[in-house]
């Protein structure tokens, strides 16, 4: 080596060196993730998805361009991320990032605004800077992607359903960050899955069948998975071949028969979300009234097989003072009344406070007129609050009185001092029958033989459930100028809640074992400088970093120049 860089060439065996490093680099990525939350590590279920893809998938991503910094630092950790994602996808990952219409001359590939609006990807209005020298101007960005396979398409929309934090934007696109390889990876999963998990909507009991269960029939249950509805009294046994069932806002009570079919159902490994309302109470009720009202209950006859599996729903309305705003009247002008939007307590905001995929990092979840949830001893069952109120909320018990103004004085808001209601409660383990010593032998011979589904006491595996007590989450607004509005949404202030987003997830934490879901637990940290000592330190740092290089450059050239002069003098 001595020889080499003695020779009179040395500098181009050097650039050679060079040359080759950087190949090398280029052709092969590696990196070390030391960070404490492993931010930079893909999970195992992604690996094995990526891993396992026989053909090419191509991810466009629309952030390109000038962007606000936060924006850009979204971009930076979505092309890393797809980097990771190409060298464990064998080849089959290709990604380009544009912005949208850029490219008028060749429109092969480009996406247009409306395009990407009709495919379900929303704009932000951001200011960038226009020019060098010039002010300002407002963009529309879509932080999103578009995922394609063979003729297929799936939207992601990174910043749907993110959890909000008012009033810091870099909290609130780390919380898209942290959701990034959980929305690719299940766009990818969705996409090339030949396969798909089989959903039914059970009826026989008051279930709903209008434009109010729209969104979560057309929207969000017959786009992603084999949907059948299973009328309960028309079936001998609930089909096995259905993975999940949907149980929402039934309204008569069950009988022992339909009971013992849905028990059955799962101590035969069916899996079921259970959406319901103990007490007859909703907005059209008090309106029309144009009064008070008092919420009875429906008396669905579940009580005691909730218990048995490990819940109880109370007959009460939870309010909360972290809540969504409805118009009401508050005066007069002439003859014409005046409205504003105001906060009612009977539309709670509903938060995670768990570590469960099923809504880490999510936006707050639109309740309305929903009960409270206790969890009950059930032996070998795991209890886990998927959603609860805020520390400042309160429970009517029934009956309860549902008015306008159900906060009138200062002591009335003293009274809200529980936190954290549950409000949906998602149960695993190994259930136990409410229906074992309590059937004849001919009705569980019957059973055997007729209908090829044998009596069981127990599930032979754990198994899951999760328990709602509010249909309503799963409901939508129906408006006569714009049809069968998103759940979750409302049209007054024009916010969309993650209701969907939430629904989606309860049921694919049920019917996929792929564990994709699992990657939404990640907790990503967001470090950010302290302002106290970036004001009082800020000329010190400054020195540091202009100076300190410089300084090194100089001490390197002494350096050089000392051991120069000792060799050759």
């Amino acid at each position: 080596m001595k020889k080499l860089f003695a020779t009179k060439y040395w500098w181009i065996y050097l650039l050679i060196v060079l040359v080759g490093v950087n190949y090398l680099a280029s052709q092969f990525h590696f990196r070390l993730d030391l960070t404490q939350e492993k931010r930079f590590t893909l999970s195992t279920p992604t690996k094995k998805l990526l891993s396992n893809l026989n053909d090419p998938v191509t991810v466009t991503v629309f952030l390109d361009g000038d962007m606000p910094a936060g924006f850009k630092r979204l971009a930076n950790s979505t092309r890393e991320l797809l980097q990771e994602f190409k060298e464990n996808g064998k080849g089959n990952i290709h990604f380009r990032f544009q912005r949208p219409g850029s490219d008028k001359a060749d429109t092969a590939g480009v996406y247009s605004m409306d395009s990407l609006m009709s495919l379900g990807l929303k704009p932000t209005n951001v200011r960038v800077k226009a020019k060098e020298g010039e002010g300002e101007e407002q963009r529309y960005l879509f932080p999103g992607a578009i995922v394609t396979y063979h003729d297929r398409i799936v939207p992601v929309d990174f910043l749907q359903s993110s959890k909000v934090n008012d009033g810091d934007p870099f909290s609130t696109l780390n919380n898209a960050d942290a959701l990034l390889e959980f929305k690719l990876a299940h766009a990818i999963q969705k996409i090339t899955a030949e396969t798909v998990p089989a959903v039914g909507y059970l009826l026989g009991n008051g279930e709903p069948m209008t434009y109010n269960v729209y969104d979560l029939i057309e929207g969000a249950l017959k786009p992603n998975y084999g949907f059948g509805f299973v009328p309960i009294d028309s079936v001998k046994v609930i089909p096995q071949y259905f993975n999940a069932l949907v149980v929402m806002k039934p309204t008569k009570a069950f009988t022992n028969e339909q009971k013992l079919k849905i028990d059955q159902y799962i101590m035969h490994g069916g899996k079921v979300i259970w959406l319901l309302d103990k007490l007859d109470a909703n907005l059209d009720s008090l309106m029309r009234k144009n009064g008070d009202f008092v919420a009875f209950d429906f008396g669905l006859n579940l009580d005691d097989q909730f218990f048995k599996y490990g819940v109880r729903i109370n007959a009460d309305l939870v309010q909360d003072l972290q809540c969504d705003r409805i118009p009401m009247v508050v005066g007069s002008m002439g003859d014409k009344p005046q409205t504003e939007l105001q906060s009612w307590p009977y539309f709670p905001l509903l938060s995670s406070y768990s570590n469960n995929p099923i809504a880490k990092n999510m936006d707050q979840v639109l309740s309305l007129f929903p009960s409270s949830i206790d969890t009950v001893k059930a032996p070998g069952i795991q209890k886990t609050v998927l959603l609860a109120t805020s520390s400042n909320a309160r429970t009517l018990s029934t009956p309860a009185i549902v008015s306008l103004n159900s906060i009138k004085t200062e002591e009335d808001m003293k009274t809200f001092n529980k936190a954290n209601i549950p409000v949906a409660v998602l149960l695993e383990g190994k259930f136990s029958s409410l229906f074992t010593n309590r059937l004849s032998q001919a009705t569980m011979d019957t059973m055997a033989g007729l209908y090829k589904q044998p009596f069981r006491a127990a599930p032979a595996e754990d198994n899951k459930m999760i328990v709602i007590a509010d249909a309503d989450i799963a409901t939508n607004v129906f408006s006569q100028a714009q049809g069968p509005l998103p759940m979750g949404f409302n049209q007054f202030t024009n916010y969309q809640y993650a209701n969907k987003d939430f629904i989606l997830n309860c049921i694919e934490y049920l019917v996929n074992p792929s564990g994709i879901l699992e990657t939404r637990s990640k907790d990503y940290t967001l470090r950010l400088l302290d302002p106290e000592k970036v004001e009082t330190q800020k000329t010190t740092w400054q020195l540091v970093n202009i100076g300190v290089p410089v300084l090194l450059v100089l001490l390197f050239g002494f350096i050089y120049q000392a051991i120069r002069k000792r060799k050759y003098q």
